[in-house]
């Protein structure tokens, strides 16, 4: 492997974990060391880190956020009112 490439994988731990899962990039990067950008494109989409992967993320918390108001909400209007006692 190319030092340039072998540099690369080493200063990011991310890419050198993701080429451990993926062994057929050695063979890749051996043989065109010009690939490093595919590599790092495929690795952010397989760790989650594109934009519509992290705005669906973000999305997803929000909603969470959302219900749990809502559910404080009403826990807080359900006990605020009266048990109403059946008559006798």
């Amino acid at each position: 492997m190319r030092r340039d490439v072998y540099m690369q994988l080493t200063n990011k731990p991310e890419l050198r974990q993701f080429v451990r899962q993926h062994p057929h990039w050695y063979r890749k990067l051996n043989r065109e060391p010009h690939t490093i950008s595919t590599l790092e494109q495929e690795a952010n989409q397989f760790y989650g880190k594109t934009f519509p992967q992290r705005i669906e993320r973000l999305q997803g918390n929000l909603n969470l956020a959302m219900m749990m108001i809502q559910m404080l909400q009403s826990t807080v209007t359900n006990q605020g009112q009266q048990p109403t006692q059946p008559d006798s």
